[in-house]
C-alpha cells in the first residue's frame, strides 16, 4: 500500500509518498497547482507503485476550502481513493509526534500521510451537480448579505450626521420609504423647504399607503429644528449609497430566485418541513452534502458544531458547558434560524421549545436544544427521503 499525503496552498503542493512500512519514498515533491504539477505527481505515484494497481494507493488531503479542488477532481478522475482530513485533526496529530514546535509545510504532508495508516477516514466522493451549484450559490450570497449590511452602517453612519432625528420617525431608516425620502430629499434642508403636499405624496407612494400627511408634517417638524449637518458631499454620499444598496438587493433577489430553481430540482424532503424555507434548505443541503458521509445523527450534530462540549477530570464532572462550535459555520447558522422558524410554525417544536424554557433555560439555550431536534429530524428525513409529517 501506498500512501500520499499532499499539503495544499495557493500556488503549490508539497507532497510526501510513503510505504506501509513506513519507510520515506519521496519527501521532497513540490509540484505547481498546474496541469503539469499534476501530472508530475500522477507519474510519481505510478512510478512508486512499481506497476502494482492504483486500488493500493491512499491519497489524503486537508480540507482547504477551494484550492484544492482542482486537484482533487483531477485525483480522482484518475481513479485514486481521496481521503479529506479536517485541518485540527491534523494539526493535533502533528503535535503529538514531536515535542519540538515544528511546522513546515514538508512536514504536514509526512503528518497526512501517516494519518492514513488508519482507517478511520472515509474516501471522498464527489457530491451531485446541484449540492454543488447549491454551495456555490448560498456562499456567494453569504458574501453578497455581508456586502449589503457593511453599506447599511454607512447608512446609518450618514444619518447621525445629516439627520439624527429621522430615526425617531420612522419605524427603520432602511425601509423603502426612508430610502425613496432620503433619495428626493437628503438633507434636513430640502425636507424642511419642502412643500408639505410633495413631501405627502414621497411618504404616501413609498410606503403603500402607511404614512400620510401626520407623518409628512411630523419629519417636516423635525427636519425643521434638526441639529444634522446639510452638506452637499455627505448627501451626495447618501444617494450613493442608497443606490448601492438597492443593486445589491436587485442582485440577491435574482440569487433567491436562482438558489429556488436549484431547490426545486432536488426535490428534497427539507422543504416539507413547514418554517424552512428555499434559502435555508439550499444552506443546510449544500454544508451537509451527501447525507451518507454521517452514520449517526450525533455525527452530524457535531459537523454542525451544536453537540455540548465534555469536560471532566477525576472527581469533578463539569454539568454546564458551551457547544463546540467546530464544523461549519454557515450549517449552524442555518439550523439555528431555522429552530426558531420552525418552532413558529409547528405544534411539535413549539411545544418542545416551551419545555426547555419551563426547565429554567434561557431562550437561547433552549433554542439550541430545538436545533439538535431538528437535526435528527433532518438526518432521518434525508437518510430515509421522506417527508416531515407533523406528529400533532
Amino acid at each position: 500500500m501506498i500512501y500520499v499525503g499532499i499539503d495544499v496552498a495557493k500556488d503549490k503542493h508539497d507532497c510526501c509518498i510513503v510505504d506501509s512500512d513506513g519507510v520515506i519514498i519521496n519527501d521532497c515533491l513540490r509540484i505547481c497547482n498546474s496541469s503539469e504539477g499534476f501530472e508530475l505527481l500522477y507519474t510519481s505515484i505510478l512510478s512508486a507503485l512499481s506497476g502494482e494497481n492504483i486500488s493500493n494507493v491512499k491519497i489524503g488531503l486537508e480540507s482547504t476550502g477551494h484550492y484544492s479542488t482542482n486537484l482533487q477532481n483531477y485525483l480522482y478522475a484518475k481513479g485514486f481513493r481521496l481521503y479529506i482530513l479536517n485541518p485540527l485533526a491534523t494539526n493535533l496529530f502533528r503535535k503529538a509526534q514531536t515535542l519540538r514546535k515544528t511546522k513546515t509545510d514538508k512536514t504536514d504532508a509526512l503528518v497526512i500521510a501517516k494519518m492514513l495508516f488508519s482507517d478511520d477516514a472515509k474516501s471522498y466522493s464527489p457530491v451531485s451537480y446541484q449540492i454543488q451549484e447549491l454551495k456555490s450559490l448560498t456562499r456567494h450570497r453569504y458574501r453578497m448579505i455581508g456586502y449589503r449590511s457593511k453599506l447599511k452602517i454607512s447608512i446609518t453612519r450618514l444619518i447621525d450626521i445629516i439627520f439624527p432625528e429621522l430615526p425617531k420617525h420612522v419605524w427603520s431608516i432602511h425601509q423603502n420609504s426612508s430610502y425613496c425620502l432620503l433619495t428626493e430629499l437628503s438633507s434636513p434642508k430640502d425636507i424642511a423647504s419642502c412643500h408639505l403636499t410633495k413631501l405627502t405624496n414621497i411618504l404616501n407612494k413609498s410606503s403603500q399607503g402607511r404614512y400620510g400627511k401626520a407623518k409628512a408634517i411630523e419629519i417636516k417638524e423635525a427636519a425643521s429644528c434638526s441639529i444634522g449637518m446639510s452638506v452637499s458631499s455627505l448627501s451626495f454620499e447618501l444617494k450613493q449609497t442608497i443606490r448601492l444598496i438597492q443593486s445589491v438587493q436587485t442582485e440577491i433577489d435574482a440569487l433567491d430566485a436562482q438558489i429556488k430553481k436549484v431547490v426545486i430540482e432536488t426535490n428534497t424532503p427539507l422543504m416539507t418541513i413547514p418554517g424552512i424555507s428555499y434559502t435555508l434548505a439550499a444552506i443546510i443541503l449544500s454544508e451537509i452534502g451527501d447525507i451518507d458521509r454521517f452514520t449517526t445523527p450525533a455525527k452530524l450534530l457535531a459537523f454542525a458544531g451544536l453537540e455540548p462540549s465534555t469536560y471532566q477530570s477525576g472527581k469533578y464532572n463539569a454539568s454546564h458547558t458551551p457547544m463546540v462550535k467546530r464544523g461549519s459555520t454557515y450549517l449552524r447558522w442555518a439550523m439555528l434560524t431555522a429552530s426558531r422558524t420552525v418552532t413558529m410554525r409547528d405544534e411539535t417544536f413549539a411545544l418542545y421549545l416551551s419545555k426547555k424554557r419551563d426547565e429554567g433555560k434561557h431562550y437561547y439555550v433552549a433554542m439550541s436544544h430545538v436545533a439538535k431536534k431538528l437535526t435528527r429530524t433532518i438526518f432521518y428525513l434525508l437518510k430515509t427521503n421522506t417527508a416531515f409529517v407533523p406528529q400533532m
